[in-house]
């Protein structure tokens, strides 16, 4: 199990995401509003505004305030540690 730091010390798996998106379209904005009245919306922004939303599989939707950008980097670059600890062995 490899885990992303989305900020502040919180941590998700990265074999569960999803999608990361943008929080500015509507269908993202409804999301998030029946992820809150369902239970499902985890709030990773410590009261900042929310710059990413990480989709889950399992039906959480997680906001951050880091940029997707950052969030695909940190997860494209434990892929790339996932592989060579693969072609190591």
């Amino acid at each position: 199990m490899k885990l992303i730091n989305i900020g502040f010390g919180n941590m998700i798996n990265a074999q569960r995401i999803v999608a990361i998106v943008s929080p500015d379209s509507a269908p993202i904005k409804r999301l998030i509003q029946e992820c809150k009245e369902r239970g499902t919306l985890i709030d990773a922004t410590q009261g900042r505004r929310t710059r990413a939303v990480i989709i889950m599989d399992s039906d959480h939707v997680i906001l951050t305030y880091l940029q997707c950008e950052t969030v695909a980097n940190r997860f494209d670059s434990e892929a790339d540690i996932d592989e060579e600890e693969c072609t190591d062995e």
